[in-house]
């Protein structure tokens, strides 16, 4: 039986990149950093840029994707995004582009990939869920409130890297205007500690490991993150990861 490995460089408000990589196939989830920063991070777990088959796009922010041309331009590697991303993505030039439509499976050399759509604030923004024979990982972020489609894929996903963006408690009395507290709990913003862990609980599985994702710097806490989690699962909270350190790295093998 084959393995699947998942690298997550970087994650939450200052930016998101990850790798998922087989002995054939490597894709970038994202790349929400600088160029440099992540030729850098994925040298750390071994990786090589050059052999990027493709950068996927989940939506175009600038903490998704500020370093999607220069890594495309530099190691000649596609982006791979659907048409409303791509148009309002700003990141310049690019080596090649493979174009999808959200909701309809693809394939990169082994990997199939289901991109799911989400509710968020941008033009037509995705998940995605990856498969490699029988292994499964969901990378859902930025989504206002859990669809039909991230929710069946969690039910199945041997690996989750979902998003717990905010504690409540903190954004609201936290320093953020009243609209942008409004927008970020809205069901086009960011998923909370608790809405995450509900659909955690509402989802159970035992073979599922857990990646709490994207973590606000100025509304969140990996320690209240895990704990409101871990308290709704019933869990230890050792069994649930996160991360906000900048220089801080996360490897799986599945």
């Amino acid at each position: 039986m084959s393995s699947i490995e998942v690298h997550i460089l970087a994650s939450g408000s200052d930016g998101n990149c990850s790798v998922i990589c087989t002995e054939d196939t490597m894709i970038m989830l994202d790349a929400g950093i600088s160029g440099r920063r992540i030729a850098n991070l994925m040298g750390r777990v071994g990786l090589d840029p050059h052999d990027l088959d493709a950068i996927l796009l989940t939506h175009e922010h600038s903490d998704h994707v500020s370093g999607a041309g220069i890594m495309s331009r530099k190691y000649k590697v596609p982006i791979c995004c659907n048409r409303s991303t791509l148009a309002c993505s700003n990141i310049g030039a690019v080596h090649d582009t493979i174009l999808f439509q959200t909701g309809s499976r693809f394939e990169i050399g082994c990997l199939s990939v289901d991109p799911l759509p989400i509710s968020h604030n941008a033009a037509d923004p995705n998940s995605f869920y990856v498969h490699y024979e029988d292994k499964n990982v969901l990378l859902a972020t930025d989504l206002g409130k859990v669809g039909a489609e991230v929710f069946a894929a969690l039910r199945e996903a041997d690996m989750a890297i979902i998003e717990a963006n905010h504690d409540v408690q903190m954004l609201i009395n936290g320093p953020y205007p009243p609209r942008l507290k409004s927008d970020i709990r809205s069901d086009r913003g960011h998923l909370s500690n608790v809405d995450c862990a509900h659909a955690l609980w509402a989802t159970h599985s035992e073979k599922r490991k857990v990646f709490l994702a994207h973590l606000s710097k100025n509304n969140n806490t990996p320690l209240l993150a895990r704990r409101t989690v871990s308290r709704t699962l019933g869990c230890k909270e050792d069994r649930i990861d996160c991360m906000m350190c900048p220089d801080d790295l996360r490897s799986i093998i599945i």
